[in-house]
């Protein structure tokens, strides 16, 4: 509600209109007269398989085809494949086109809501997304806005608002904040193993060596962070230009280590202990947390409070109109998919075939969850 998902309907966008770079012309799905090829698959597929929370857990999900969280993403992205395709044959057949001007007003809207095209390409860089991309998905998210301004009325009235706020009243209240700049020295043990690891000319060093390499350079990490700390005491009004200089946390290091405001629990422990613990203009000693060492300047604090509602009534407003906008498209998605002609080329990609194989899966991991018992 407070523009922490700004890309959320973007985000849907990007799933539904995903490229279609060829690799093969092999069909997989026909869906009336349009044909989903096995490439446009593959890449849809790898998108959300290399995206996964399991991917980043360092499971390989491809290297196991009938696996279960494999044949999950596969029927997920066949899904999503079928109503690309009913939806792109809908918005053609409306005629539904976007001009030059329909993209910048929506880029201006989009800047205007995160504060600035700097801090736009920011959140595009710490979620993965290139700017060709993110102006590909700004494209189609206007083209769906479009379908669902000819679908039916999406407007929200401050009565609805309201109603809205006094129903949920507790999502308007905020905990005490601070508000505080940090510079980051990094010092994560693992990262700095990987590096020293990789270099060739270490590549014959024993454990214990390697151990006493990563050792050093946290002692260094270390000397560096007390180094910094003692700079910006004397001064805190050089505390933005020596955060610009050298904290390793770019994403803030770039507004010379402004955090903004925030609340206890959005930090790690060590952190936030730090943190509120300070008065405002109060530079705290270094800080160790699991991303390195920290130099916290706390410039501001809140009370606990509540947003009033005219505060809060274009969020909302927001909000309940995206809200509208969605129920309508998904209401077309199910009534395309009833009238539709959808066949399935490769019976691999049937919904019945996967769920089959999931079934069976789920089966077999119960069996070789059972203990074993020894018989006699």
């Amino acid at each position: 509600m407070k523009g922490k998902k700004l890309l959320a309907t973007l985000a849907v966008s990007a799933v539904l209109f995903a490229g279609c770079g060829l690799k093969s012309q092999e069909a997989v799905i026909k869906v009336n007269d349009k044909v989903i090829t096995q490439a446009q698959f593959d890449k849809a597929f790898d998108k959300q398989a290399d995206n996964s929370v399991f991917a980043k857990m360092g499971i390989k999900i491809k290297e196991n085809p009938n696996g279960f969280m494999y044949l999950m993403i596969k029927e997920r992205v066949t899904n999503e494949l079928i109503i690309k395709a009913l939806l792109e044959e809908e918005i053609a057949k409306r005629g539904i086109k976007v001009t030059k001007d329909d993209v910048n007003e929506a880029l201006k809207d989009i800047v205007d809501k995160v504060g600035s095209k700097e801090q736009l390409n920011l959140i595009l860089k710490q979620n993965g997304i290139s700017n060709a991309q993110f102006k590909k998905d700004l494209v189609e998210e206007v083209k769906m806005k479009k379908l669902a301004l000819q679908l039916g009325n999406s407007e929200v009235s401050d009565a609805e608002a309201q109603k809205f706020y006094k129903e949920n009243v507790d999502k308007f209240k905020y905990p005490e904040k601070v508000r505080a700049s940090h510079i980051l020295v990094s010092a994560n043990p693992v990262e700095i193993e990987e590096v020293i690891t990789s270099d060739p000319k270490n590549k014959d060093l024993k454990p214990e060596e390697i151990k006493a390499k990563v050792n050093e350079e946290l002692n260094a990490r270390k000397a560096k962070a007390d180094k910094l700390y003692n700079e910006a005491k004397v001064d805190l009004n050089n505390f933005a230009k020596l955060a610009k200089e050298n904290s390793d946390d770019t994403t803030s290091a770039v507004k010379g280590g402004d955090l903004g405001f925030f609340a206890k629990e959005e930090m790690v422990p060590e952190f936030s202990k730090a943190a509120f613990a300070q008065r405002p203009n109060t530079i705290s000693p270094v800080v160790k947390s699991q991303y390195g060492y920290h130099i916290i300047l706390v410039t501001d604090r809140m009370e606990a409070g509540q947003e009033p509602f005219e505060k809060a009534k274009n969020n909302i407003k927001n909000y309940l109109t995206n809200q509208k906008q969605l129920k309508l498209i998904d209401d077309l998605t199910e009534s395309l998919k009833k009238n539709a002609k959808i066949e399935y080329v490769n019976s691999e990609y049937d919904p019945k075939t996967i769920q089959d194989k999931l079934q069976k899966e789920v089966k077999q991991q119960v069996e070789n969850a059972k203990p074993k018992t020894n018989k006699k």
